[in-house]
This record gives C-alpha cells, sequence and structure tokens, in this order.
C-alpha cells in the first residue's frame, strides 16, 4: 500500500562495461582492501544475500539461486543484456551520477539509457581539481583554473560532491581559508605531486568546498564508512557542525551522505540546520534485512521532507537494484507499521514515501 511511483537515486555511479569473473563480482560487490579470507565469500554478508534475493528474478532465475548459477546466466546474456535488465528492473526513474571515479564505468547518458531513465551529473571536487593541476603550469594559473573550472561545472551539473571527509577527516577549520595560505598549500602540493597523487591537502579540500558553497548548487559531502582505507572515526558528520554553521544563509543546500554507523548524527544536524538534508540509501545496501532498522532511526530525528533516497552504487548494477528493493521494502515496513499501530494516516505515509523517495530530490536539484 506503500510503493512510491517514481524514485530518484540522488547518488550512484555507473556501471562497468566488462565481463566480471567471480573474483572481480566479490571486489564489486563488497568493498575491502583485499580477496576474502581463504574458504569464505563475500557473498556471505548482507549485501550479498540481498543480491540474491532481488537480483536472480530479472534475470529469469528463482531469488536465492547459488552464486556460480546467477554469474553463469550473467555471462549468457553478456554484460550489456543484463544490464539493462536489472536496471529496467530497479523502478529508478532518474539517476544522479558521481562521474569522478577511475575505470570503465558508463557515464549518465549510457546509465539513463539502459536504465530507461533520466540521468544528470555531480562534479566530484577533488578529481576535477586533479584534473586542473594535470594541466596547469604554475601555482597561479591552477587557481585561476580551478575557479573557472568549478564555475564551468555548475552550468552543467545538478550538485558538487566533495571526499574531503574520507581523504582527509570532516574536522576541518570551518572558515574560508585566506588566499596566502591556499597559495601557499597550492604550491607545497603542485612541487612535490607526482602522477596520479590525490588531493588531500586539508587547506586545498576547504578552499575546495567553499568555491563550490559559492557556486550555489548543492554540495554533497561524504560521511561514515565509505572507502575501505579510510578512518571511519574522522568520518563521524557532526565533525562539520562548525562548517554547516558558517554557511547557514549562504543558499547552498548541503547533503550528507551515507553516514552509516552515524546515521542518527547526520539526521539530528538535518533537523537541526534549514539547508542540511541527509541520505538515507547506501547504509541500507550494507545493512540488508536489517535495512529497515536504519531507516527507523533516520526517520527518528530528520524532518520527513530533509531526507532523501540514494543506492550509492558502484560498478554493478546489482547495487542500484539492491538499494531499491531495499529501500522501497524498508519504507513499507517502517512507515506500514506505523499505519498499523494507528500512529500514522496511511494518506501520510504515502505522502510522505512520495517525499522521500523523489520529491525531496526533485526539490533540493531543481530536477523539474
Amino acid at each position: 500500500m506503500i510503493d512510491p511511483p517514481s524514485l530518484v537515486d540522488q547518488y550512484c555511479h555507473g556501471v562497468l562495461r566488462t565481463e566480471l569473473g567471480l573474483g572481480t563480482f566479490e571486489a564489486q560487490l563488497a568493498r575491502t582492501e583485499g580477496p576474502p579470507a581463504p574458504g569464505t565469500t563475500l557473498f556471505d554478508t548482507q549485501t550479498g544475500f540481498a543480491v540474491r534475493r532481488w537480483c536472480p528474478p530479472l534475470l529469469g532465475l528463482e531469488p536465492h539461486c547459488p552464486p556460480a548459477r546467477y554469474l553463469a546466466r550473467r555471462r549468457e546474456l553478456g554484460t550489456a543484456e543484463a544490464g539493462r535488465r536489472l536496471l529496467r528492473g530497479s523502478g529508478i526513474t532518474a539517476y544522479l551520477v558521481d562521474t569522478g571515479l577511475p575505470g570503465d564505468l558508463t557515464d549518465p547518458g549510457e546509465l539513463a539509457r539502459a536504465g530507461q531513465a533520466e540521468a544528470h551529473e555531480i562534479v566530484r571536487l577533488e578529481q576535477l581539481a586533479e584534473q586542473v593541476a594535470d594541466t596547469s603550469g604554475t601555482v597561479e594559473s591552477f587557481l585561476a583554473n580551478l575557479a573557472e573550472s568549478v564555475h564551468g561545472a555548475a552550468a552543467h551539473a545538478v550538485a558538487f560532491t566533495s571526499v574531503a571527509g574520507l581523504r582527509h577527516g570532516l574536522a576541518l577549520a570551518p572558515e574560508p581559508p585566506g588566499p596566502g595560505a591556499v597559495r601557499g598549500a597550492a604550491g607545497r602540493w603542485m612541487a612535490a605531486r607526482g602522477a596520479g597523487d590525490r588531493l588531500t591537502d586539508p587547506v586545498l579540500l576547504r578552499h575546495l568546498l567553499w568555491i563550490a558553497v559559492a557556486s550555489g548548487l548543492p554540495l554533497q559531502l561524504h560521511a561514515g564508512l565509505g572507502a575501505p582505507d579510510a578512518r571511519v572515526d574522522r568520518t563521524d558528520p557532526v565533525l562539520l557542525t562548525d562548517f554547516v554553521r558558517a554557511t547557514v544563509g549562504l543558499g547552498t543546500d548541503l547533503v550528507l551522505l551515507h553516514g552509516y554507523p552515524y546515521h542518527r548524527h547526520a539526521a539530528h544536524l538535518a533537523g537541526v540546520f534549514p539547508h542540511v538534508y541527509a541520505d538515507c540509501g547506501a547504509a541500507l545496501v550494507r545493512t540488508g534485512a536489517r535495512a529497515a532498522t536504519v531507516l527507523a532511526e533516520v526517520l527518528e530525528l530528520a524532518p520527513f521532507g530533509k531526507i532523501l533516497f540514494s543506492s550509492g552504487a558502484r560498478g554493478l548494477p546489482e547495487l542500484h537494484v539492491v538499494g531499491a528493493h531495499l529501500f522501497r521494502e524498508a519504507l513499507a515496513r517502517v512507515l506500514g507499521g506505523w499505519v498499523t499501530e494507528g500512529a500514522w494516516s496511511l494518506d501520510d505515509a504515502r505522502r510522505v514515501a512520495t517525499m522521500i523517495a523523489s520529491g525531496n530530490a526533485a526539490r533540493v536539484y531543481g530536477l523539474d
């Protein structure tokens, strides 16, 4: 009874164009710093079980079929056809795609065609800065080109995203760095930078955030679990409180991505500050059969107009499917339970479900 008609995936990535064997599939299934322990499989995780529940029927197999059978069917169909069936079976009607990851991933246009959906680009600030540094010979040209590139990206993207929390940590000084500090940091970084070196300097990361804030586009900030080599204790969204307070009234919305296991902290910030929004998606993919519990915890504190769905999917179309189905199931279970208890009316439950599934994202990102 509570099933929103459309679903906007407000943060995801493209899918791999290449055929995958068991090892490479598992490497995409769960982000770890190495292969599974000897004698084990990453299919034996909440995410793995969710894939086996929701994806086989879209490829003509029974739910919960063995991984080997599922992957054989995937190879039989081919990467492109399997991807189309999976994406079109997800129920997602619009994708907001972070194009800042390396690898042979589909771009937003390809993802839209495969999934018969809309797609819009999210620009990753750190990757943009690294690309500018590759083509700038001096510090002065780098800083000028960086400002111009962010301004140019704002003309076609629906949002910026930053992985400053994963690169350095979210306990950054809240105020914009001064011009001298920015020039000094840029000079040190460019002088020491080798091919492929990532931007981790805290001064330049802050500079990027404030350039993005000045653009007026929504700014997504990664928090909680992310890259396997990141220190999760440095990605608690409450560490952003001073930065959030410094950006009040400037006209830029902040979207706290992922959040788990600090999703209640993200929900708190969304409840306190008018320009802060909380993402409830990628945590559901990680928690699988426990997704309804996590969603209910976000709903404890965040205003319902400040919560957005995302899959956080990357590489595997299966993760888009799992994100969408787990979200719908969790939403129906949580809100449906409250309707059954008499705490909510059915009309209110349906209205809130539509807000979280698509309405809030459409408003924040100007998708209409």
